[in-house]
């Protein structure tokens, strides 16, 4: 029997090299393993004899059925037939690429395989499934007894020549399983995406962090089954354009110790706005994202974005006031430097990368380009990803009731009075945060941050590297000039499994005689959040309700020498709007199967600079003016102080998941923003916009425009 399935194996292997996504390793007596398709003669056979009677079977009727085209045998051609082809969930042939040098070979492959008898398809977990294989045809055919002659043959002189390798056709690929879903890669991090799963985080007495985001994978996959959740939203459908369309990744590859995807990165996007310089906005970006993992311990994923687009007024206005030295005419808040396209449009490229090595079970190290996020709200005023991407080394430390997160970033300075010989100028920023749940409701975190450049030619300071050290120590002990320091707290308090209550305070700088005084000195630079969420509200699965209050005073994120602001590429690493104002939010998300729905309202005041002729004072809303200088007044500083501004903003967005693994959506949103400010300037005025707009969108970052 032994000798008997060595000579089938190497029969099969003769006439052709053949690889399949199902891995039939394991024994088939186990009713949740993957088991081959079935030809009715293999019907009471099992584990490797199904396995082998399987490729007898196609390797038969391929002899019997295949007929070489006449012109080929008169010329005594010689050659191979490479065919990609899949078993269907019905048990049906289908040929999904042939490769072969004359057509006549290909319509005779597709012919041959039109006429296979329908089989019993693959299961796994008992349950119908696909499976793919390919082969190599080889021309001219022979009859079993001649390739088992010539296979016996083979093997002997492989066995008597060492140097002859096989490496490649032993290569074995698995049906792709989605093993991202137990990977330390990052979640794409997209609050209408993360809502998702909120909930199930969320819970009382689960010991986890939920504030340092982006979440990996592992991290979420404790307490939310996020492939399981993806297979139920699966649509039933065999053939591979619309599996690739509804259900899969574009390209997927698995095998021992390995796995890969690629997937083009939609945002397609047209809509009209109001009060607007151009009749049409659109947004068109195609890119790439290449993902994977080697091992359990190394992830991977790199996107690069191709995008150009025209905003509404209001929007455009605030990427140009924003732009670089060098004479782009804008910055893309949260994408980048834009390039003029066309006469009013945008061109603005971007990519975003990341590599995750998990050390041990304790600690994961990440080298990445891209943005990060500490908070539990919509906004946060610590950490927020409302910034152009940037280079990031971060460690995450997890362990008892604890997660540390150390990330070290090179960030740029791109005004022009930073900018030296076409060059902008680098400064570097180092965050700790201490994350501890103090018990199974209530958890606290502990925050530092420290910005500084490259003064005297110091580099990136090794004095700040120190993972567990104070940076307002450091800070003072290098000369309160050379760094700006951040002290920050979050909290979170879990009522029940519905409702939790969460806030963050940023301490910029502080002075106790200032506040024994009480008469709201300038030098008072803080700022505070109070937020709730109402997980699964009314009763009503999957709808989260969120309540959220912003408050910041003026000057906060500022600092003596601009430079050394807490901001990147002329936008705010903590809330975008700077400082100097105050807001409220509700935000309402719900989902069901493959719909879902977002709405967010936004009720703001904020102090802006007049920056006119008779009045060019420092307010405070502006964090790239250097705070020593210009203010109106040292006390009775107050928010709104200033161009008093009223704001308010309605998002509303609805759509349809096209594809759960890719989170490709089909989308409509309706944008209302009324801008009100105490007295018109030419920068800023009373505007109401309109804004509408119909597009298709892979949901992989946060679109800010909310400005």
């Amino acid at each position: 029997m032994k000798k008997g399935l060595s000579t089938v194996f190497l029969l099969f292997y003769s006439f052709f090299i053949y690889s399949q996504e199902v891995n039939n390793s394991s024994l088939q007596s186990d009713p949740s393993a993957e088991r081959f398709p079935v030809f009715s003669n293999c019907e009471n056979l099992q584990s490797t004899e199904l396995k082998n009677c399987f490729y007898n079977k196609v390797l038969d009727f391929i002899f019997q059925n295949f007929e070489v085209p006449e012109n080929l045998k008169q010329a005594n051609y010689q050659g191979n037939v490479k065919v990609l082809f899949e078993v269907d969930s019905n048990g049906s042939f289908k040929v999904i690429y042939t490769d072969a040098v004359d057509e006549n070979l290909i319509k005779e492959t597709k012919r041959v395989f039109a006429r296979f008898p329908k089989i019993k398809a693959s299961t796994y977990n008992g349950k119908p499934t696909y499976s793919k294989y390919t082969i190599t045809i080889a021309i001219p055919l022979k009859s079993p007894e001649q390739l088992e002659s010539e296979a016996l043959v083979r093997a002997e002189v492989i066995k008597n020549d060492t140097k002859q390798l096989t490496e490649l056709d032993s290569i074995v690929y698995k049906k792709f399983r989605s093993p991202e879903f137990e990977s330390h890669l990052n979640v794409p991090f997209s609050h209408s995406y993360y809502s998702q799963f909120d909930a199930s985080l969320n819970k009382v007495g689960s010991n986890n962090h939920t504030a340092s985001k982006p979440y990996t994978y592992v991290e979420v996959s404790k307490y939310y089954d996020l492939k399981t959740v993806n297979e139920k939203l699966k649509k039933n459908t065999s053939g591979w354009w619309s599996r690739k369309l509804w259900n899969e990744s574009t390209v997927e590859i698995q095998g021992e110790g390995y796995w890969f995807t690629l997937n083009p990165i939609l945002d397609l996007g047209v809509g009209a706005a109001t009060h607007s310089a151009v009749s049409r906005t659109y947004i068109n970006t195609r890119g790439l994202n290449f993902r994977g993992g080697l091992g359990k311990d190394i992830n991977f994923t790199a996107t690069v974005f191709e995008s150009q687009g025209r905003f509404a007024d209001y929007f455009n206005r605030y990427a140009e006031s924003i732009k670089p030295a060098g004479g782009d005419p804008a910055i893309i808040p949260g994408m980048g430097i834009a390039k003029r396209f066309k006469t009013d449009g945008y061109d603005f490229p971007l990519a975003e990368a990341n590599l995750t090595f998990a050390a041990n079970k304790y600690i994961d190290l990440q080298l990445g380009y891209g943005r990060n996020f500490i908070g539990d709200g919509y906004r946060s005023l610590l950490e927020s990803d409302g910034a152009s991407p940037y280079p990031y080394v971060k460690i995450n430390t997890n362990f008892w009731k604890i997660k540390y997160t150390n990330t070290y970033m090179w960030l740029k300075d791109v005004r022009p009075a930073a900018t030296l010989e076409r060059t902008y100028s680098t400064k570097f920023m180092a965050n700790h945060y201490l994350s501890w749940n103090v018990s199974n409701r209530f958890n606290i975190g502990l925050f530092e941050s420290v910005v500084w450049t490259n003064t005297n030619d110091r580099g990136f300071d090794m004095s700040f590297v120190n993972p567990i050290i104070f940076y307002r120590s450091v800070e003072f002990a290098s000369s309160a000039r050379t760094g700006n320091a951040l002290l920050g707290l979050t909290y979170k308090y879990k009522v029940n499994n519905q409702i939790n209550a969460y806030g963050q305070f940023l301490l910029d700088e502080f002075s106790l005689g200032e506040v024994k005084k009480r008469d709201n000195s300038w030098k008072n630079k803080f700022g505070y959040q109070l937020g709730v969420k109402y997980y699964n509200a009314f009763k009503v699965d999957n709808l989260v309700l969120q309540l959220e209050y912003n408050h910041v005073r003026p000057y906060v994120y500022s600092h003596s020498n601009p430079i050394t602001n807490y901001a990147h590429n002329n936008q705010s690493i903590g809330h975008q709007w700077g400082g100097n104002f105050k807001e409220f939010l509700a935000i309402a998300r719900y989902h069901k199967g493959r719909y879902y729905g977002d709405a967010k309202f936004t009720i703001g005041t904020r102090g802006l600079d007049f920056d006119t002729v008779a009045d060019s004072y420092n307010y405070g809303g502006n964090i790239y003016k250097d705070y020593d200088e210009n203010r109106p007044f040292d006390s009775g500083v107050k928010v709104g102080q200033g161009n008093k501004t009223a704001v308010f903003i309605a998002d509303i967005q609805g759509g349809y998941l096209i594809n759960p693994s890719t989170n490709l959506k089909l989308f409509g949103s309706y944008i209302y923003r009324s801008f009100d400010p105490k007295m018109n300037t030419a920068t800023t005025f009373n505007q109401s916009t309109n804004w509408l707009t119909l597009g298709i969108r892979s949901d992989v970052f946060n679109w800010y425009l909310d400005y």
